[in-house]
């Protein structure tokens, strides 16, 4: 079947259709950083996807050296956090309702956004050396998808800690607690997506869209609600400390930063 371009026109992500497999590739170099403009995209992207008889699959990885280091820090901003939460959370909402099986291939860096991106698909390969954490706590800020959902994946102390601590782990380390399927070298993590996409291209659509329906019917619930809590908490609480501007701006201005607990 010939590769058929989705009729977008983005400039943040490279998509394309071929054999029942759509494949986007997050493409903001270096880092694949999701901003605003790369939400829209995907968000647009994942729609039109949703909406295609032929597509069973669809695979998201990273162009260049990372997967994704996260959200666009300069979007937590006062006048653009609401627009920047409102725009990741739906673009993750996609992904969770999506008929179709969702792939994530990791490699490089895998954190904060990006780690969020990546646990909402149903299957994640991963690069033994990628990178992941949530390290949005330096920041003095929190990671509202994984406070809803990362313990439903690893286990509420594990997923406590590493939100809590934003230390990161490897790749290998993320398989072994359940934030990844399976760990594999570099080399080999396009291999792995293709084997993958076969098996599930050689199955029924209809019995896949159902499949996944009843695996999600008990935990779809509770993100939901546990989401659209975790967002108003940060919109009205959390971005009302001091503490968290203070961790926006030292990123921003590549200092230290000093907190008042306020």
């Amino acid at each position: 079947m010939a590769t058929q371009p989705i009729p977008i026109s983005p400039t943040r992500i490279r998509s394309d259709v071929a054999g029942g497999v759509a494949r986007i590739v997050l493409s903001n170099p270096s880092l694949n950083v999701i901003d605003i403009p790369m939400m829209e995209e995907l968000a647009a992207a994942l729609a039109e996807l949703e909406a295609s008889p032929d597509v069973v699959v669809i695979s998201i990885s990273g162009e260049g050296k990372a997967f994704s280091a996260g959200v666009d820090v300069a979007a937590h901003t006062p006048d653009r956090v609401s627009m920047m939460l409102g725009g990741f959370h739906a673009v993750i909402r996609l992904l969770i309702a999506s008929k179709k099986v969702t792939i994530a291939a990791v490699h490089g860096h895998c954190l904060g956004g990006g780690a969020e991106l990546a646990m909402a698909c149903d299957v994640v390969y991963t690069a033994r050396g990628a990178l992941w954490g949530f390290p949005e706590i330096k920041l003095g800020c929190y990671p509202p998808v994984a406070c809803a959902a990362l313990a439903a994946l690893v286990g509420q102390k594990r997923a406590v800690e590493l939100i809590l601590t934003g230390r990161t782990i490897t790749g290998e380390q993320a398989a072994t607690i359940g934030l990844a399927t399976r760990a594999v070298e570099e080399s080999e993590l396009a291999r792995e997506v293709h084997n993958c996409c076969d098996t599930l291209t050689s199955l029924s659509p209809a019995a896949l869209a159902v499949t996944k329906k009843a695996i999600y019917a008990w935990d779809s619930v509770h993100f939901d609600k546990g989401l659209a809590r975790a967002e108003k908490i940060y919109l009205e609480e959390l971005m009302t400390t001091a503490d968290a501007h203070e961790g926006i701006r030292a990123f921003l201005e590549k200092r230290e930063p000093k907190w008042t607990g306020k």
